[in-house]
């Protein structure tokens, strides 16, 4: 069993971006407002992306998904702060850019159509009464009983 945006590849996608950024960042010496700014980021896209699924309107949903899209957009700009910064290479930020711009992307159709996906439920079957005060013994008998009660003239 799983949970419904486990299900999204943007959501796998996005853990795994986390797990980079927070391999990068044990690693990273010093830029500790980067370094923080990234693992905030980083994280709150996935987060978002699961709450927003869980969510029960397409405007709720959309509301989150572009909140991770946000999130996504920050991180690319915090790589870009860091690489002027000679924290990483070029050639590294294209690469986890080109990761991010994936994300984006997903999010965006997410956005756009109130996507969301839900844990299998299991089936059930209810049986609805359509008219309770409904009993098969008495019908001719209420049929006879309505129109003795219509007064002359009524109908």
């Amino acid at each position: 069993m799983g949970f419904g945006h486990e299900k999204l590849d943007v959501y796998r996608t996005s853990i795994e971006y986390v797990g980079w950024a927070y391999r990068f960042c044990e690693t990273l010496k010093g830029h500790r407002n980067a370094k923080d700014q990234l693992l905030r980021a980083s994280q709150a896209i996935p987060l978002n992306i699961a709450e927003g699924n869980g969510k029960a309107t397409d405007g709720d949903r959309r509301r989150y998904f572009e909140i991770a899209r946000g999130s996504a957009l920050e991180c690319g700009a915090i790589q870009d702060v860091l690489q002027v910064c000679g924290a990483f290479s070029p050639e590294e930020n294209a690469t986890r850019k080109a990761l991010l711009d994936r994300i984006v992307a997903m999010l965006t159709k997410l956005g756009q159509r109130g996507y969301t996906v839900r844990e299998d439920q299991p089936h059930y079957t209810v049986g609805i009464d359509p008219d309770p005060d409904y009993d098969p013994d008495t019908e001719g008998n209420q049929e006879q009983t309505d129109r003795q009660q219509l007064a002359p003239g009524d109908s």
